[in-house]
């Protein structure tokens, strides 16, 4: 397939979560390497919706530390502890968590300054063991909705039904 860059700026989230999905399955075709997965992901999520930082956290000891993955923007943190921060509260509860302002949430981890709203998905494999988390910023305040947990959910299940490796 030859691949596209996605603008999804303008389109309802609904819409440009099913039309992200199928153009990641496209993509992802017979590819089952992690790392592939989450790197194209990052990549597609990231120009699609023009976010400031995207990427994943993957599990480097389980119900410890989280390490830096696949990402696209500026430079991230290498490591973060479970439960510090968004990220590692998302990874420590196995839920996603959404920040409308990160100003007001007193553990954030400030990578870059520019960041006002966040959201983190955790990713589970086919044991529901987590394996990482997705992380995405935006520079704008509530940015993020009940349609971007909900499609950004149903995207990093591709982990649970993909045979990957480490």
């Amino acid at each position: 397939m030859a691949e596209v860059t996605l603008d999804l700026r303008g389109v309802s989230r609904p819409a440009a979560y099913a039309e992200l999905g199928a153009h990641l399955d496209a993509v992802l075709e017979g590819i089952s390497d992690r790392v592939a997965i989450m790197a194209t992901m990052a990549a597609v999520l990231h120009h699609s919706f023009g976010f400031l930082w995207t990427g994943f956290y993957q599990v480097l000891e389980p119900g410890q530390h989280l390490v830096v993955g696949p990402y696209q923007g500026t430079l991230g943190c290498l490591t973060i502890e479970f439960g510090r921060g968004v990220c590692g509260r998302a990874a420590a509860t196995g839920r996603t968590v959404v920040v409308p302002d990160v100003r007001e949430f007193a553990d954030h981890i400030a990578c870059d300054a520019r960041s006002r709203s966040e959201i983190v998905v955790p990713v589970f494999d086919d044991a529901r063991a987590l394996i990482a988390v997705l992380d995405i910023d935006a520079d704008t305040v509530r940015a993020f909705g009940d349609h971007d947990v909900a499609g950004l959910e149903r995207l990093v299940k591709r982990f649970a039904h993909s045979t990957v490796r480490a």
